[in-house]
Formats: structure tokens, sequence, C-alpha cells
């Protein structure tokens, strides 16, 4: 790659990094405040996910000569999970699900092994990650208490606001990470 496609790509993984993540915190900002879904809602959370099975691939590759294959198999494991939630957002959308549990509901065991897959390939990642100097540390530890804590809490009956809160944990570590990228640096967040 030349140095200008570098550059390009640095700009949208960052850039998609810092918007999708955060416009997903806002998706369920408003479900909260609506005390469900609306079609305006799953709608932005669509628009959320479409970069979302991308946005690791992207990091790694923007930093592909530090992070390794097992930061690749984790972002591929990442992505797939969140083009299975892309979809379920459109399956909410026609089924008219009213709210998460209803939707969880109704996917049943497909939902929750894509979870697990989501969990799994995102501590992959953060997992070789920590290993290098390629992203902020901070950034990579929040994304990776967001997905403990999203595991944790489907484990055990606990309020949905919970699950929500790890949500913006990962979110907020992903948003490091797309910033880092767009800084161009290896920088470690204090």
């Amino acid at each position: 790659m030349t140095a200008g496609n570098d550059d390009a790509l640095r700009v949208v993984v960052g850039t998609a990094a810092i918007a999708a993540p955060t416009l997903h915190c806002v998706t369920d900002a408003l479900e909260w405040s609506r005390g469900g879904f609306s079609p305006a809602q799953l709608w932005l959370n669509y628009a959320a996910f479409l970069p979302m099975p991308w946005l690791l691939l992207g990091i790694y590759a923007v930093r592909s000569e530090h992070l390794g294959p097992a930061a690749l198999a984790g972002a591929l494991l990442y992505g797939a999970a969140f083009t299975y939630f892309a979809h379920t957002t459109l399956y909410a959308l026609h089924a008219g699900a009213p709210d998460y549990a209803a939707l969880w509901r109704q996917l049943g065991p497909a939902y929750t092994a894509h979870g697990a897959a989501m969990v799994a390939g995102g501590l992959l990642f953060a997992w070789a990650a920590l290993r290098t100097d390629a992203l902020p540390r901070l950034a990579v530890r929040l994304f990776g208490a967001g997905l403990l804590m999203n595991l944790c809490l489907a484990l055990v009956p606990a309020p949905d606001i919970l699950q929500t809160l790890g949500t913006a944990v990962r979110n907020a570590g992903l948003v490091g990470m797309g910033y880092a990228v767009l800084r161009g640096g290896a920088r470690r967040m204090a």
C-alpha cells in the first residue's frame, strides 16, 4: 500500500471506530428513554451496526504489523457475530419486537451463541492487542472489561440497564482505539 492509501484507511477505520460505537450508545439511550424499541431507534441501531463487523478487522489492517494472527482471528470472530446482530435489528423491525428482552426470547439460542462468539472474538483480539504496543492499553482494557461485563450479566439475572452499561464500556474502548488509529500513533492512554 502507498502512504496515501495507508492514510485513507487509517481515516476511514478511525472515524468508523468512533462513529459507530457512539451511535450505538445513542440508540441504547433512545431505547431506555422510550422503554423499548421504536422504528426510528432500530434504523439508527442498524446504521450503527453496519460498520461494526468491520471495526476490529479494520483496526487489525491498520496495525497488522504489530498485532499478529490471534488478533486477526479475534477480529474475524467478533465481526461474524456483529454481522448476525445487524440482521437481528432488521428482524426486530420486521417482527415488531417491542424491546430487547422480547427479541432475545424470540431468537433464542442463536442470539446467545452469537453473543458468546462476540465475547470470545473480542477477548481474543484484546488479549493479542495487550501483548503489543499497537493500541492504547486503556482503550483495549475498556473494550475487554465491557465484554466481560456483558458476559457476566448474561449469566446472572440482572436489570437490562447493566447490560447497556457493559456495552457502553465496550464501546468506549472501541472509540479509544478508533481515536488512536485516527491520530496515527500507538500512544498509550494513561
